[in-house]
């Protein structure tokens, strides 16, 4: 396999995950691309991951109502080349970036993965949009992750029972209500630290819901960590 590693770069060479722009070298983007990258501001809610200086240094929304999970991370914000990445990864049968975006996330989260679970469950689709996308980029994305840091896949251990809106427009208090009760877990997470893994977090809301549902099954403790946040900030 090693030997034949020099012919399968010619014949699939790395390119970039947001323009397809052949590479030198692997890497995630190219240079254009990279300068459009936003990282995760080193300040920012402790909790889920909101970027911005906060009193306490819990955001607005934690400070009304603590999630249930632990800590959420995402090396970067929701925007420019990262957002076009994960809108090809989603929404443009681009199943392939799965693995170069899974290397992104675990290099550009080394920090938090140092004390992250061990097991690893990706947050899924309903069956409907299954169907309709053909394939589950959380699920992906959490495959090649757990691959990529040694960790155990969990895949089934969180299923969506119930199918929801797409939560784009909605507002908070709408978008907790979209995923009320729409997921349930495996009484196989009991007693266990699960690492939640997702696309973009933005209030919070699903991931808030999944986590309910794995700690009613018994799970000792929710973690989240996703590839982008999305600023979704409310009034102090």
């Amino acid at each position: 396999m090693v030997l034949l590693a020099p012919f399968i770069d010619l014949l699939f060479p790395p390119a970039c995950v947001a323009c397809d722009r052949v590479l030198p070298a692997p890497a995630a983007f190219c240079t254009d691309c990279e300068a459009l990258t936003l990282e995760l501001p080193t300040v920012h809610c402790t909790r889920c991951g909101e970027p911005g200086r906060y009193f306490h240094r819990l955001c607005p929304r934690c400070t009304r109502g603590l999630p249930e999970f632990v800590r959420a991370f995402a090396p970067f914000e929701h925007e420019g080349a990262l957002a076009r990445a994960i809108h090809r990864f989603k929404y443009e049968e681009r199943a392939d970036l799965a693995g170069p975006l899974a290397t992104l996330l675990a290099q550009r989260s080394r920090a938090f993965l140092r004390d992250a679970p061990r097991l690893v469950c990706p947050l899924p689709l309903h069956r409907s949009r299954y169907r309709e996308r053909r394939y589950d980029q959380a699920s992906l994305l959490a495959v090649a992750l757990a691959r990529q840091t040694s960790r155990t896949l969990v895949d089934g251990w969180l299923t969506r029972v119930r199918a929801t809106e797409r939560q784009v427009g909605l507002t908070d208090e709408q978008r907790e209500a979209n995923v009320r009760g729409a997921f349930e877990a495996s009484p196989d997470a009991r007693g266990h630290r699960v690492l939640l893994i997702d696309d973009v977090l933005t209030t919070g809301a699903t991931a808030r819901e999944a986590t309910r549902s794995l700690l009613r099954a018994g799970a000792h403790q929710v973690q989240v960590l996703t590839l982008a946040r999305a600023r979704r900030q409310l009034a102090h």
